[in-house]
């Protein structure tokens, strides 16, 4: 680890993330309809970029948003291909490996394929892609105490089922 000469604000956060979609109505179920996000803003003809298209803001827990999809330049259009610059993936943290275990179960449930499940000692993350083909890494970050060290071989397979039996089940 290199600390910068000028270091920003300790206290910065991603606020949120704002992707392109080809269909609102499609990233809606999705994140809506299995994720659970609330909307908390959705427009239709919006003028943006020089164009018109669709807007959907969604959040978890009442903040202002934390993803932001729009059909700006993208409307009907396909997926980002490999081999280009651009965002890797998109990490939603959840507070607890249960409520981790709930989302994976969700997307266990509509028939989402699962990429890849991994332990990476700090942390457990579940990676797929959304209908748009960006990419999600769903996780859950271990206490600090818990970490394992880094170089240590650290990254192992997490077990899909292992995983599921934290899943809260409704009362």
């Amino acid at each position: 680890m290199r600390r910068a000469e000028r270091p920003i604000d300790p206290n910065v956060r991603i606020g949120h993330v704002h992707l392109r979609t080809a269909d609102i109505d499609r990233v809606r179920d999705f994140y809506v309809g299995i994720l659970g996000f609330d909307v908390v803003f959705e427009a239709r003809d919006v003028p943006g970029w020089g164009t018109t298209g669709d807007i959907l803001f969604v959040s978890a827990g009442g903040y202002h948003h934390h993803l932001g999809f729009n059909t700006w330049k993208s409307a009907g259009g396909s997926p980002q291909p490999d081999g280009v610059a651009g965002l890797h993936h998109v990490a939603l943290l959840f507070s607890s490996r249960e409520q981790l275990a709930e989302a994976v179960g969700r997307l266990v449930d509509a028939g989402v394929p699962l990429r890849q499940l991994t332990d990476h000692g700090t942390h457990l993350a579940v990676y797929l892609s959304d209908p748009d083909g960006n990419d999600l890494e769903l996780a859950w970050d271990r206490p600090w105490d818990d970490w394992r060290s880094f170089g240590s071989g650290i990254d192992t397979p997490l077990e899909l089922d292992e995983l599921l039996t934290h899943r809260q089940t409704p009362a």
